[in-house]
């Protein structure tokens, strides 16, 4: 051997370009399994780091903005290698393909890539809100039953500008309360999804306010993306959390009942929607389907 050659015409020096390459690939691997596919019983950092780091929806997957990090991610990182190395990086490419096992490797490492981007492409195509049952879609009779409550005072509660919630921020304009968790991929999605849907019935007045379960992980700093993820208007709509111990009091003052995983996280709950008047009495509560709460919604106004 000469110079440095080890085998088959690669050379200690074609290492570094080879190895940049796979770190790249590595790299990209990672950053859309991330963002694609959530690890049971994973830490509440990583998730967290989730649904930060690519703005995830309802569905799961990652918002406008979060695809434009994903997409741009590996031709940036590769355009910043070939601009720095781009010589040395075919060189050592071309040697490794000059021999038959550099192209066997080669051979697998596309073989990884394609199966990734088949598995990445089937993940995209079957996300959806979820199919969950929750309600019976006829309006309400007339004899349903108003509950005329107040709206239960709290303490301690800040929306996604971090500002103090209570009903003062409805500005007299009708509202929709209900009560999810950003974890949550079955029951919370339909139920906020349903209320946008009776909103476009009711009219662009009305409010919806949605009341984390979760307050261990919808921390104040994360309710910005909730808003994003259940796409929601930032201007008209909030969604409140705040210390565990103030929201897990303002949830028993409404009555929702819950119960809490502590294994992972979950919480499991019903699917409740209140409609609250114009000065913030809680008209009815619905147990779902838009043409029910639209029917309420009307007996409100």
């Amino acid at each position: 051997m000469t110079s440095g050659v080890s085998v088959n015409g690669l050379s200690r020096r074609d290492i570094w370009p080879l190895g940049a390459v796979g770190f790249v690939l590595a790299v990209s691997a990672a950053w859309w399994t991330l963002a694609l596919w959530s690890v049971p019983g994973a830490p509440e950092w990583l998730e967290r780091t989730r649904a930060v780091c690519f703005n995830l929806t309802e569905t799961g997957l990652p918002d406008a903005k979060g695809w434009l990090l994903l997409l741009g991610q590996p031709p940036t990182m590769l355009a910043m290698l070939m601009v720095g190395w781009g010589a040395e990086v075919r060189a050592s490419l071309g040697r490794l393909v000059s021999f038959s096992g550099g192209r066997l490797a080669v051979l697998a490492v596309v073989t990884m890539v394609f199966t990734g981007g088949t598995l990445a492409v089937r993940t995209v195509l079957n996300a959806q809100l979820p199919d969950v049952a929750w309600g019976a879609d006829e309006p309400a009779p007339e004899t349903y039953p108003r509950l005329d409550r107040s709206w239960p005072a709290g303490e301690g509660l800040v929306d996604q500008t971090g500002t103090h919630f209570g009903t003062d921020r409805l500005d007299g304009r009708p509202a929709l309360v209900t009560f999810a968790f950003g974890h949550c991929a079955t029951l919370c999605p339909a139920i906020v999804h349903q209320a946008r849907a009776t909103r476009l019935e009711l009219g662009p007045e009305w409010r919806i306010v949605v009341f984390s379960l979760d307050p261990w992980r919808d921390t104040p700093s994360r309710l910005s993306t909730l808003v994003d993820q259940f796409e929601l208007d930032g201007a008209a709509d909030f969604v409140v959390s705040g210390d565990v111990e103030a929201v897990n009091d303002h949830l028993d003052a409404w009555g929702i009942p819950r119960v809490r995983d502590e294994s992972t996280g979950d919480i499991t709950h019903p699917g409740i929607v209140y409609l609250v008047d114009r000065s913030g009495l809680v008209a009815f509560q619905s147990t779902g389907g838009v043409a029910q709460m639209v029917s309420l919604g009307r007996r409100v106004e």
